[in-house]
């Protein structure tokens, strides 16, 4: 039999997860098998069965993880409460008179409801049924609807509370309040820009998105209040983190209880207790299966990643790669590109633990800032949410829309193909933003810096 060396053995390791990625195998199973084989040629069986072992326990009693099922739990609850609709119908009167107003309005309500929510495809499923039924009504483009929609649910990633920065925290052993408080300007930066390019695209071309009007500066006033609780939880969750008065975990858990008590409120107001329990039940539910799905994933990377470590790749990587004679803006740009061209075949959360510990190692040893990579490297991560063949937003948005019918019970689907379309204008919007979150990497690090 030939003897390969540890290095190689790394080397096969990441081709067998990739085989197995690419054929269908789900991240955490293909990680997990391919950790354990790789432990076990490696060293032996006891080892790699010690380690599968303790791995699931000693990565879940972390404390900053604890946060994740709090934060899912915001989302939902804000969801079956109702304050999803009162956001979208506050953003329409307030923007609806500009050119795009509908899709303006929609990037305003996902950028408000992201802030209560830390699941992109939990944003995109939400605004599929109360955006896009109003856009097609009032004759907007049915590839811009989509497109707004599955781009606009990227921002949950960014603003906090965001699932995925918290594992970003996790796998590097960064703070997680740094780098939630870090992801608030860019993700409101990156709005922004979607806003700017679909004023734009409708002024250039108003078939796409006429304004819509109609709204007395009273009737404005008059839908703030239902948009209190998401200040509300916004000022709670950040006030609490920024001050320093706060874990992410207490903050977390004092935004789930201030949205709770607005989802008994409504109960009891309109009279629909044993409906707002039932759904209840189902919010609680729908997050232990996601935060499950999250903790599963961990579980096999991390496996993997001791894998890694075993072999040496991560600080081989980070040795060749500051070797190299090239500026280390160019290695960053390089680094990101090949994230890109990774995100077309793998979700988000998978990739980023699959690559983080060989990337990060030697991102650090180019002189980087540990919270600016972070963010950067989750708006890559909201990029692969769109981009195809994967683009988990993109079948989302196709996939509600299937059920969606108009008043007069025509089908308001958007196939899927048309939604990659729409999403093309917003894939260069987020380009920009890399390039400007790049250029001014201040945008990212003010709020850490200034933090209790």
């Amino acid at each position: 039999m030939m003897n390969l060396t540890d290095f190689e053995i790394g080397i096969a390791g990441v081709l067998l997860l990739i085989v197995l990625v690419l054929i269908g195998v789900r991240v955490f199973v293909a990680a997990a098998v391919t950790g354990f084989l790789g432990i076990l040629a490696l060293k032996n069986f006891d080892v790699a069965a010690a380690i599968s072992g303790t791995i699931p326990h000693s990565k879940s009693v972390t404390y900053p993880l604890s946060v994740l099922p709090l934060f899912i739990l915001i989302g939902y609850l804000a969801f079956y409460a109702g304050l999803t609709s009162r956001l979208f119908e506050a953003a329409r009167r307030w923007f609806g008179w500009v050119p795009g107003g509908l899709a303006v309005s929609t990037v305003f309500a996902t950028a408000g409801f992201a802030a209560v929510s830390g699941a992109s495809t939990a944003t995109a499923a939400v605004f599929s049924r109360v955006a896009i039924p109003d856009m097609l009504k009032n004759g907007y483009d049915r590839k811009l609807a989509a497109g707004v929609v599955a781009a606009g649910g990227t921002l949950a990633s960014l603003i906090p509370p965001s699932a995925i920065l918290v594992v970003y925290a996790i796998i590097v052993e960064e703070s997680v309040g740094a780098l939630l408080l870090a992801g608030f300007l860019p993700g409101l930066v990156s709005a922004l820009i979607y806003v700017a390019l679909i004023i734009g695209m409708c002024m250039w071309k108003p078939s796409l998105g006429r304004p819509i009007g109609g709204f007395t500066w009273r009737q404005r006033f008059a839908s703030l209040p239902g948009t209190a609780p998401i200040f509300i939880v916004v000022i709670v969750i950040f006030g609490a983190m920024y001050t320093g008065t706060a874990t992410p975990t207490e903050a977390g858990a004092l935004g789930a209880s201030v949205v709770f008590g607005f989802y008994v409120y409504r109960a009891i107001r309109e009279r629909a207790v044993s409906e707002m329990r039932g759904r209840l039940t189902e919010a609680i539910v729908e997050t232990a299966k996601l935060t499950a799905m999250i903790f599963t994933l961990i579980w096999g990377v991390f496996l993997f990643v001791r894998f890694l470590g075993f072999a040496g790749l991560p600080s081989a990587f980070a040795e060749w790669v500051t070797t190299l004679q090239l500026p280390p803006m160019v290695i960053m740009i390089c680094i990101l590109l090949a994230y890109a061209v990774l995100g077309m075949f793998m979700d988000a959360i998978g990739m980023l633990i699959l690559t983080l510990p060989v990337v990060y190692p030697a991102v650090m040893a180019l002189g980087y800032d540990s919270v600016w990579f972070g963010i950067i490297v989750v708006k890559m991560a909201e990029i692969c949410l769109i981009t195809p063949p994967i683009g988990m937003n993109c079948f989302v948005v196709a996939g509600v829309t299937r059920e969606l019918v108009d008043d007069r019970g025509r089908s308001l689907a958007v196939p899927l193909q048309d939604v990659f379309r729409g999403i093309g204008p917003f894939f260069i919007a987020d380009v920009v933003t890399v390039a400007v979150l790049m250029a001014f990497p201040d945008i990212i690090l003010w709020l850490p810096r200034t933090m209790g």
